[in-house]
């Protein structure tokens, strides 16, 4: 096995660990140095944990996932009967750890940045000023396929548009060498992981009780109360005690699991299309116990599906007529139709202006840099350096849809380069950063891999979020993408209390 001072030199989140004498039989005789402060606890008492325990442990983990139903279709993918595919997403014992000063830091920098993104949303279904301002080109917006025109003048309490956000970070050496957190993307549609963040936590909890005893962890198991108070605060004037509702596309969406886990978690009832309809312009659900008005849906439907009448002729995922109730004012939908106009990667570049044209602030997160493939310059430049880039459609998501130059091959990169030049607009580019790492239980034992976080960050009457996030792991060796739909996993993460 690769010894852990070569290993944890790329460390970053945990620091140079030093493991000597490292078997695969066991840990015990193990020498823990040079580890940043926070992980010191942790790698202490992982240092004295026989691998055998852990492989037990990590059977028992995926056990009790499977029995439970905590599984992720697989799109695309079939089995021996030309079936579609369910999998766990894998679980790692090892936890991601952050220290209390570097997580209130990134709390301000996620406040300041979602605030933002709806105060940007209301305004170019409002007033446009930012357009008029010339602060991001009119036609970046107003053409975008995400815009929905039917969204402009429509009342949305407090102002806010994206009520649930999950904000993708990485953490990668600034130009001084220091770790650094970055927004790679933001996402104001149907953010997803949350389920998993929770169930993360709880597993960890039932296999390494005494963990929980040696550390301050901030809690996490209060999110589906905040969730609700948010989705409850959302609700328009009129409503006292509303009903809140989540729509889902039905069993077979890949996030099935999640949706059913919130709606429980949340003591709220799970719906779909068939089960709404609209008269006079007000949403009921039905029930055996005859019709009941819904106040706020949180929608797990993306815009496209949501009613026929106004989007897909073809849905049947939606509600005829709901378009019409909400412009109406009589139900709110969370996130808000629209919301994608803001997370769309060719308006990512445009999210530090904003936020010094919102808020006067600097933005206290910096992105990625990154080149607009729709500028001729950028696009030269991307064409002539597509083997170190990371090169993304403005419209993908999943980890669908993207050249990662580095481990890409030839007839990849040239694949690519053809689909650049004929829609250059269509594609983004970014340099490949040197992602932090984190131990990670693999096969071979304990191994570098690289990681992501997703906080999750709730906008009603406040702007509020739990410590923490989903962080994902990209299990291949060397891989930068973490996406569970490509292979990757999760960890919990560990917000130390101060």
């Amino acid at each position: 096995m690769q010894k852990f001072d070569e290993m944890m030199r790329q460390l970053p989140d945990a620091g140079p660990l030093q493991f000597l004498s490292q078997t695969m039989g066991g840990m015990s005789q193990v020498q823990v140095q040079g580890v940043r402060d926070h992980y010191q606890r942790y790698a202490n008492w992982l240092a004295r944990q026989p691998q055998d325990t852990m492989r037990a442990r990590r059977e028992e983990a995926e056990m009790i996932f499977r029995r439970v139903g905590i599984t992720f279709a697989v799109y695309g993918a079939k089995d021996e009967d030309g079936a579609g595919t369910e999998r766990l997403i894998p679980f790692d014992l090892i936890p991601r750890i952050i220290p209390a000063d570097e997580w209130a830091r990134l709390e301000q920098g996620l406040v300041q940045r979602v605030t933002a993104l709806n105060r940007f949303l209301h305004d170019v279904y409002h007033e446009q000023e930012i357009l008029q301002a010339g602060v991001i080109p009119q036609e970046q917006v107003l053409q975008n396929a995400q815009f929905r025109r039917e969204m402009m003048g429509v009342y949305t309490p407090h102002r806010v548009y994206s009520h649930i956000a999950g904000v993708d970070i990485v953490r990668a050496p600034n130009a001084n060498g220091e770790g650094e957190y970055y927004v790679l993307e933001d996402n104001l549609r149907v953010p997803s992981g949350v389920s998993y963040m929770l169930e993360d936590r709880k597993m960890m909890m039932r296999l390494f009780p005494d963990l929980f005893s040696q550390h301050r962890i901030a809690p996490v198991a209060h999110y589906p109360d905040l969730l609700l108070e948010t989705l409850r605060a959302s609700a328009q004037p009129g409503a006292p005690d509303p009903t809140v509702v989540v729509l889902t596309p039905g069993m077979y969406n890949s996030a099935y699991f999640e949706h059913a886990f919130l709606a429980q978690q949340m003591g709220i009832e799970l719906v779909e299309g068939q089960d709404l309809f609209v008269k006079d312009r007000f949403v009921y659900m039905r029930t055996t116990r005859g019709p009941k008005r819904v106040d706020v849906i949180y929608r797990r439907v993306d815009d496209d599906f949501l009613d026929p009448q106004v989007f897909r002729r073809d849905s049947t995922l939606g509600c005829t007529g709901l378009v019409d109730a909400y412009r109406a004012g009589n139900v709110t939908i969370c996130n808000a139709i629209g919301t994608g106009v803001a997370d769309d990667k060719s308006i990512y570049p445009y999210v530090p202006r904003m936020i010094e044209f919102y808020l006067g602030e600097k933005p206290i997160l910096s992105n990625v840099p990154t080149y607009m493939c729709r500028n001729p310059e950028d696009h030269k430049y991307v064409q002539a350096n597509l083997k170190d880039l990371v090169v993304k459609e403005v419209h993908g998501a999943g980890g669908y849809g993207m050249l990662v130059g580095p481990a890409a091959t030839q007839q990849e990169i040239e694949d690519f380069r053809k689909a650049l030049d004929a829609n250059p607009g269509g594609y983004i580019a970014q340099p490949t950063l040197s992602l932090s790492s984190c131990p990670t239980f693999v096969d071979s034992g304990i191994a570098p891999r690289h990681i992501d976080l997703r906080p999750f960050v709730l906008s009603g009457k406040q702007v509020q979020m739990v410590p923490g996030g989903l962080t994902r792991v990209a299990l291949k060796q060397g891989s930068l993408v973490v996406n569970s739909s490509q292979g990757g996993g999760t960890k919990d993460t560990w917000v130390l209390e101060a």
